[in-house]
């Protein structure tokens, strides 16, 4: 998107392995994701709805959609952020996320926030 426009979210993605309570046996792979939305826009912003694509090792596709991010719509005027952390069930010990925010900008506008591929993986172990 034109770095230029009055409606641009930056998007920052860490994800880490959650073995405690992960069961690889089971195939049930746990990771946590911290997001960090940015608003480097030029007027204030609403997120209204989130939208998923879930991809594991094995080509399964989950598709998540809906209202907010970990039950709130956040609000951010040009310069703030907001920074929240949730997580995914994956059969498989990689996958990857990627998708969207829908955002509202303050005159009405409406514009997605793309959220980059991201993979989440288990630590890798040197022998």
């Amino acid at each position: 998107m034109n770095s230029k426009s009055p409606y641009t979210i930056d998007v920052e993605v860490a994800s880490r392995f959650v073995p405690d309570q992960s069961q690889p046996a089971d195939n049930r792979y746990v990771f946590a994701y911290t997001i960090t939305l940015r608003n480097v826009g030029k007027t204030g912003a609403q997120l209204l709805t989130r939208h998923w694509v879930i991809t594991d090792a094995n080509g399964k596709v989950e598709e998540v959609r809906g209202d907010g991010v970990v039950g709130e719509q956040p609000w951010m005027r040009p310069g703030e952020s907001f920074e929240y952390t949730s997580g995914a069930v994956l059969e498989t010990a990689v996958g990857t996320m990627a998708g969207t925010y829908r955002m509202v900008a303050d005159d009405g506008t409406h514009f997605d926030a793309p959220v980059p591929a991201f993979v989440l993986s288990i630590p890798r172990t040197l022998h």
